[in-house]
């Protein structure tokens, strides 16, 4: 006589098939639908101009379009909160700068994301070059006549700034300097660029290739920039560095991510994918270097390693600065 299976065998013995299954993310084609990249930002930003740039010659690769979403709003928080919740499957990946992982979440008493515990790193994708930028009527051509004039008139003179990498940069200066030049906040770059044309602040912290016509009509003055070596956009222009500075703060980074738990192999996909596009020397020297953009396009390892150290450097920065609210 046979017997029949019991019920709650049958249901052990289901779960147990399913549990021996691969995951539905390893059994779907990647992509197998259009791709979201979030952006916390507004459009027609410098990010969001080089993303859909990027986004168009992608898509023509993967077979799918490339859909930029920008989700500005709470100092790029609500951006990146929801690429934190997004599934983990390859179709929702992101684009972030230094302020969001490295600064913001650490001005935040109760932060919305962990920047190393909720995302998978997957490109740096350039350093923007930025310049200490002033009105040419100051009198300062270098950065030690810089120094020396905002010394002899301490708490007279007002940088712009619209970023909190720009605060921590200038906070570190004043320190090491011994000046005292105030911060002033702005919404916006343009209303920066203009206060700093009309003299209402003396400095800017600021990315030269935003600056390309004020600085060839002489308008404004760059007189140091950050990174390794000089910028092609003010090749007589010296790094920091080579003006004798020496301290160490947060570069402005942009780099690609996509959710925490993201399989490996999509990821590499994903990366692949971009450099494919970003490492051309076509894209490079359109999209990238008018801007004043240095492309870096580093492995998946190297990016998350260079973030493991840039967000325990801003959280320094951060908290000797006083700009956390805990």
């Amino acid at each position: 006589m046979t017997r029949r299976k019991s019920p709650f065998i049958h249901a052990a013995l289901m779960l147990a098939a399913l549990a021996l299954a691969p995951p539905a993310i390893a059994q779907q084609p990647f992509p197998s639908k259009p791709i979201r990249v979030i952006l916390p930002f507004s459009p027609g930003g410098l990010a969001d101009v080089v993303l859909r740039a990027l986004g168009a010659e992608m898509s023509k690769n993967v077979g799918q379009p490339i859909l930029v979403e920008n989700r500005s709003g709470a100092s790029t928080m609500i951006g990146a909160e929801a690429c934190a919740r997004s599934v983990p499957d390859g179709q929702t990946f992101c684009m972030f700068a230094v302020d969001t992982t490295s600064i913001t979440p650490f001005t935040l008493k109760k932060p919305p994301i962990d920047p190393i515990r909720d995302f998978e790193p997957i490109t740096n994708m350039f350093f923007l070059t930025v310049g200490l930028v002033v009105n040419p009527s100051l009198g300062a051509n270098t950065l030690a006549e810089f120094v020396a004039t905002a010394k002899a008139k301490p708490g007279a003179w007002n940088y712009g700034s619209t970023a909190n990498n720009v605060r921590l940069f200038m906070d570190e200066f004043n320190r090491i300097n011994g000046t005292d030049i105030r911060y002033i906040p702005f919404k916006g770059g343009a209303d920066a660029v203009n206060a700093l044309l009309g003299n209402h602040v003396q400095a800017l912290y600021f990315g030269i290739g935003n600056l390309a016509g004020q600085l060839r009509s002489g308008k404004l003055k760059v007189i140091a920039v950050d990174g390794a070596r000089r910028s092609p956009l003010a090749p007589d222009v010296p790094t920091l560095a080579e003006a004798g500075y020496r301290g160490v703060s947060l570069r402005a980074w942009f780099g690609f991510f996509s959710p925490a738990g993201t399989p490996r192999p999509i990821v590499a996909r994903l990366h692949s994918e971009i450099v494919k596009v970003a490492a051309t020397q076509a894209f490079i020297d359109k999209h990238l270097t008018p801007l004043g953009l240095e492309p870096v396009l580093d492995t998946p390892e190297e990016f998350a390693r260079f973030l493991k150290s840039d967000v325990a450097r801003g959280e320094q920065l951060v908290r000797q600065a006083g700009l956390t609210s805990d």
